[in-house]
């Protein structure tokens, strides 16, 4: 696997260098005068105590990600900060459990537990709760255009009774003052059903957001970044409905990485997550509008493929399978030269099938079958499967 390796020149001091400038940032003051500070400590004083605090916090932090081999990312710095502060009880649990169990841990694995804290806060019911304030906005937008045309109805009609006391030749003087206070008014009224409205389009705006974002997390696979299982569900019945519309071939294909296992007691999980996203990015090379890739689960990865027949959906998977086999990969922990990692695949044709679910299982049948022929193969599965 290729992979930036950590220079020789200390990379940890730098870390703890900027941590350090973090914190003077932090203290409002500026990087000078914080120097002149150092020469005229005032070890008393409750800044100066958070300064010194705050410092060791990210001092730790950057101690606690190089002792680990954790990218520099910002999951992991939060991950870190829950752990050493005690912010996030279930954060501290796990780590001492994995550390218990395998003296570090991975980015992968942070990257898993921060999955299960998203997929946490995504609940149906915090997705209800999303949806009763969009309907709450929704109401409360009628109910202002309704106040709003209601109110310029109002204007209009009182306009016109002055306009008509006007044209009777009275004393102008108080009609026109009655005008000013109208307009006044309606001018006061307008300013706040705008204030109203912009509130009410900024809440909306950032539940869209909201629910965009939990939609994403709910469809896709946090480490490969590509579509799961539950998306790949959803596409394959609307690319089902288009293949027959259309007249076109459907062929799916499911791919296991060969002896992972091995892999990940060889290497170890963190270079096992490597190679999963490595698998994904050769696999997704292929993807497009009529063919699909997905993490259905664990080393298994599915592919979908309209306009394509099995025969030739199996061509395809074939090169990526040859491209895979023919890589020479490098455990980029210790630079040592892994053994050759390859998958095995099995192809159905879809449409021969009554059920999608059918042609899932004649497609996994045909890809166990590879396993036990050799695996770095690909079968297809046959027609009376």
């Amino acid at each position: 696997m290729n992979g930036a390796q950590p220079s020789s020149a200390s990379p940890q001091h730098g870390l703890t260098d900027r941590l350090a400038r973090w914190a003077r940032g932090f203290s409002g003051k500026s990087e000078e005068d914080v120097v002149e500070e150092e020469h005229r400590p005032r070890s008393g004083t409750a800044s100066n105590r958070e300064i010194n605090r705050r410092r060791q916090l990210y001092g730790d932090i950057g101690d606690f990600l190089f002792a680990h081999d954790l990218d520099l990312t910002p999951i992991n710095f939060s991950v870190a900060l829950d752990y050493l502060t005690g912010a996030n009880i279930g954060v501290e649990k796990a780590i001492k459990a994995v550390m218990m169990e395998r003296g570090k841990i991975t980015n992968g694995w942070i990257e898993s537990i921060a999955a299960e804290q998203r997929a946490d806060e995504v609940t149906p019911e915090s997705l209800a709760t999303m949806l009763d304030k969009v309907e709450e906005n929704l109401i409360q937008f009628t109910g202002l255009m309704h106040e709003s045309r209601n109110s310029a109805k109002d204007y209009g009609a009182a306009l016109q009774e002055q306009a008509k006391d006007l044209g009777e030749g009275r004393n102008n003087e108080p009609v026109l003052a009655r005008l000013v206070g109208l307009t006044r008014s309606m001018v006061e009224k307008t300013r706040q059903v705008e204030s109203q409205l912009r509130d009410n389009q900024r809440q909306t705006q950032a539940l869209k957001s909201s629910l965009e974002n939990a939609r994403r997390a709910a469809e896709h696979d946090h480490l490969t970044g590509l579509p799961n299982r539950r998306a790949f569900e959803g596409v394959l019945g609307e690319e089902m409905q288009q293949a027959l519309d259309n007249g076109e071939a459907l062929s799916v294909a499911f791919c296991d990485i060969d002896h992972f296992k091995l892999i990940n007691d060889t290497h170890g999980h963190d270079t096992g997550d490597r190679v999963l996203k490595f698998v994904a990015g050769l696999l997704a090379k292929a993807s497009n509008d009529r063919c699909h890739v997905a993490r259905h689960g664990g080393e298994e990865f599915v592919m979908l493929f309209r306009g394509k027949t099995a025969a030739e959906a199996c061509e395809a998977v074939d090169s990526v399978r040859e491209d895979l086999a023919n890589r020479s990969l490098v455990n980029r922990t210790n630079g040592e030269r892994m053994d050759r990692v390859s998958f095995s695949a099995g192809v159905a044709n879809v449409l021969i099938y009554d059920d999608p679910r059918a042609a899932l299982k004649a497609a996994d049948r045909a890809l166990y079958l590879a396993k036990e022929h050799g695996r770095n193969r690909v079968y297809l599965a046959a027609e009376t499967d």
